[in-house]
């Protein structure tokens, strides 16, 4: 019994100390794992959101945009989570019913409100950026401009979001944000990567925006916009024509025809068989055409197609200003542009027009284009009520001349040729989210491009726990080869006496 005694008390193993020291090392190892995974692990994202509205000529739209809210200083990814189109014609149309202009905000503005989490309404931004509509209402009547503006304002501070204002974007402003929502949601920013040109068409103006190597800013300053995204400077050439966007060309193309005051104007842009009668006063309302009404003139013309694409393309032409130009190079009117370089993404008007045409790819040749839309023009215009028996009567008529004339502005006014003309790609989104001036404008007032390329971690979360749990694991079985290194020094134990 004596040489079991001095057999127990020789061995380590038995001992307290070692069995406690063995103990708190394996609780320690489980522990540092533990924790490791525990304070690494996803959260539940949670996620803050912005409201712009796009008051455009034509109409009215809201976006409701969302990115992750732990991201440092709200730089994680932005993402369009809904949209909603007001219904009626654009705020600017309101001039003479200002309280109109604010109440037909409400339904969309009433959806928003739903969507949005309530417990974030008091911090999400809400924006109204009014475009050429609106440019075009201020040079004609500014007190009437203010009066929308004070009856928006009015409607959508009884919303529960923060309210940032409304007001009228400049062209230059509108083509540049465009060009940032393009390239940041394509990821072309944030990667460095080779940026896509800016191709934009509202109803009253229409915005053209690109980086070129051949421009540096000095030859026409007043079309230079320059930005520092993600550690990257782009010196970005953008220009906005007003009354150049598609209703208010088709108003100035017809009014040049109509120059002398006829009682009919046969009109080459829409289809033989359309007929319609017209008001003289209607047709030259706005400052786009106020300049070009005939002295003597009746009240009323008739409107009568014709339907022949060369003969409106020229009629088209007719509006521009091809011969005027003080710099080495122009598009039209005497506006500087650089020569055109990369990719473009062709949005808004230019998508729905092509989309309708269906003429959106542009691997077809130009020509092959060109003899489409000259079959589409040439169409009775009974024929294409038939096909189209759900588009509203207005609009349908007006897609000749729309194709025609988004086909002259690329070739002949922005200087797209056959073979650069397949460098277009019309968009109407981009990863779920709309293409257009929104985005860019609500993420250059939140700040949320970083001028530099902003600290990220070393190692994704799985690769840390992976490497933190592997260390934890070789330390374990370093502790266990320590402690069996240490077994030749123990004591032999003796067979046990027999007893006899």
């Amino acid at each position: 019994m004596s040489a079991q005694r001095e057999m127990k008390e020789k061995n380590p193993w038995q001992t307290p100390v070692m069995i406690i020291i063995t103990v708190i090392g394996v609780i320690a190892i489980v522990a540092l794992v533990t924790v490791a995974v525990l304070q690494n692990r996803p959260l539940l994202q949670k996620y803050k959101y912005g409201i712009v509205l796009d008051a455009g000529s034509s109409h009215t739209a809201l976006y409701i945009y969302e990115w992750p809210a732990e991201k440092d200083n709200n730089t994680g990814r932005v993402e369009q989570t809904h949209s909603c189109k007001v219904k009626g014609p654009g705020i600017s149309s309101y001039a003479s019913a200002p309280l109109e202009a604010g109440e037909s905000l409400r339904a969309c503005m009433q959806e928003a409100e739903k969507l949005v989490p309530g417990k974030r309404h008091h911090e999400t931004p809400l924006y109204l950026g009014a475009t050429a509509g609106m440019r075009l209402l201020n040079i004609e009547n500014s007190s009437a401009s203010d009066k929308v503006f004070q009856a928006v304002g009015d409607a959508l501070q009884k919303f529960p979001f923060s309210y940032q204002g409304a007001r009228i974007l400049s062209g230059q402003e509108e083509g540049a944000f465009g060009w940032v929502t393009v390239n940041y949601l394509d990821d072309r920013l944030k990667q460095g990567l080779e940026t896509t040109g800016a191709l934009d068409l509202g109803g009253a103006s229409t915005q053209i925006s690109f980086v070129s190597n051949n421009y540096d800013g000095s030859e026409s300053p007043r079309n230079s916009v320059t930005f520092r995204l993600y550690g990257n400077d782009y010196n970005l050439y953008t220009h906005s024509f007003l009354c150049y966007g598609k209703d208010q060309a088709l108003k100035m193309t017809l009014a040049q025809m109509a120059k002398e005051g006829p009682a009919t104007v046969f009109d080459p842009c829409f289809h033989p068989g359309y007929t319609a009668t017209k008001n003289y006063s209607i047709l030259y309302d706005g400052p786009c055409v106020s300049d070009r009404k005939p002295q003597a003139a009746l009240a009323t013309f008739t409107h009568t197609g014709k339907g022949n694409f060369l003969q409106c393309q020229e009629a088209v032409k007719s509006v521009f200003n091809f011969t005027y130009c003080k710099y080495s190079r122009c598009s039209f009117n005497g506006v500087f542009q650089p020569l055109l370089q990369g990719p473009f993404g062709a949005f808004s008007a230019y998508y729905f027009v092509m989309n309708f045409l269906n003429l959106t790819d542009t691997s077809i040749p130009l020509e092959t284009v060109k003899d489409s839309l000259k079959r589409y023009c040439a169409t009775p215009w009974n024929q294409i009520m038939l096909l189209h028996p759900d588009v509203k009567l207005k609009y349908l008529a007006e897609y000749c001349f729309s194709g025609t004339y988004i086909l002259t502005l690329l070739t002949e006014g922005y200087n797209f040729t056959s073979k650069s003309y397949s460098d277009i790609k019309f968009i109407k989104k981009i990863k779920s989210s709309d293409a257009g001036w929104t985005l860019g404008y609500m993420l250059n007032l939140t700040n949320m491009i970083p001028a530099e390329n902003p600290d990220s971690p070393p190692l994704p979360h799985v690769g840390y726990v992976s490497i933190l749990s592997v260390i934890a694991v070789l330390l374990f079985i370093l502790f266990i080869l320590f402690i069996l290194s240490l077994r030749p020094l123990w004591p032999r134990c003796s067979k046990q006496p027999q007893i006899v």
